[in-house]
């Protein structure tokens, strides 16, 4: 009898350490899920952050190069 009560324990030991690791796995889960999306949106984030500075670059280039041609063209009415 005493067998059977410890055999019965030890059964109900090991299923509840079977639920406990899958829970466990499926947290681990979830989590690397939540990271992988959050290191996704943070590289869309930086594309777009480079994408935007380097049309910014661009057009400030453009204006400085506009600025430099009127300055040019002004040192010419002058002389």
């Amino acid at each position: 009898m005493a067998q059977s009560v410890r055999s019965k324990a030890d059964e109900q030991f090991a299923a509840t350490q079977k639920k406990a690791k899958q829970a466990q796995k499926e947290k681990d889960k979830a989590w690397q899920e939540l990271t992988d999306r959050a290191a996704r949106q943070k590289a869309l984030r930086l594309a777009k952050e480079a994408a935007d500075k380097e049309v910014a670059d661009q057009i400030a280039a453009e204006k400085l190069a506009a600025k430099t041609k009127k300055s040019a063209s002004a040192k010419k009415k002058a002389s």
